[in-house]
């Protein structure tokens, strides 16, 4: 490549709400030459930041070989171009098969993270998904669909750790996940929530168990677009326990009185 070719930005676009963009993201789609977003799953608002005369391109009807045929144009004229993808390119944003062809083409590129849907989701439920002394650890995964997941993978496997489950991708099989986390050793009364479009307009939130959260999904025609949070971070009852006390909500030493770290000495508990 020559000296004069421009630069890819391989941008998280959020999750929907475009005051969810980090400054840089939007700093870099207000001046990209070339804007090439996921327009089945990005907010239009998003890309409402232009400049003018900026190329305005959607994805959801490109394979990648025409996606990067725009990309790798745009750059050989020395066009910066902001790649939008949904949430965080991190996950499952299908980045690195461009990001392959980027290397190849000795195309200077960077990536700009986002706000994942994951997260969006737990402040929409009001949540924690590490909750103190019941979930220490979250698993970020996908039901096995027309692509086969890894050996050790599928959620039959995944549930024997017990904790936070946060499922892409798979709200189309909900029947399937809840009798396989529930045959792999999840009660049935184990608290779900399934939130639709997070932070978009028409965000809807469902609440329920392994043992009906399928039926409400249902009822609910949802198809697309929604995650599933599985464990107790999904409780809204977490936020109405009292704090400590026998039987109190565990809570985390962090912020604890008695608890010393490196800035703060615990107070003393004598009277």
């Amino acid at each position: 490549m020559t000296d004069n070719t421009g630069k890819v930005y391989i941008i998280g676009g959020g999750p929907g709400d475009p005051e969810l963009l980090t400054l840089k993201a939007k700093r870099i789609i207000e001046s990209a030459d070339v804007v090439i977003y996921a327009d089945s799953l990005v907010h239009p608002s998003v890309v409402e930041f232009v400049k003018p005369g900026a190329e305005v391109h959607g994805s959801k009807e490109l394979n990648l070989d025409q996606i990067m045929e725009l990309t790798l144009g745009a750059v050989r004229e020395g066009k910066t171009v902001a790649r939008v993808q949904s949430g965080d390119p991190a996950i499952y944003g299908a980045v690195l098969e461009q990001m392959r062809i980027l290397e190849r083409e000795g195309v200077e590129y960077e990536i700009v993270p986002g706000v994942s849907s994951a997260f969006a989701a737990a402040a929409a439920l009001k949540t924690e998904l590490t909750v103190p002394e019941r979930a220490q650890t979250i698993i970020l995964t996908r039901a096995a669909g027309r692509v086969a997941m890894p050996p050790g993978e599928q959620l039959r496997d995944l549930a024997a750790h017990g904790c936070t489950l946060v499922i892409f991708l798979s709200i189309t099989r909900m029947t399937r996940v809840a009798r396989d986390l529930i045959a792999a050793g999840y009660s049935d009364d184990t608290p779900v929530a399934v939130v639709y479009r997070v932070t978009w307009p028409d965000e809807l939130i469902i609440r329920g168990t392994l043992a009906d959260i399928a039926a409400k999904v249902r009822v609910a025609k949802i198809t697309l677009q929604a995650l599933i949070i599985v464990g107790d971070a999904a409780d809204p009852e977490l936020r109405r326990q009292n704090q400590g006390g026998e039987n109190g909500a565990a809570t985390s030493h962090l912020y604890s009185s008695i608890y010393t770290h490196r800035y703060r000495k615990a107070a003393s508990t004598r009277r």
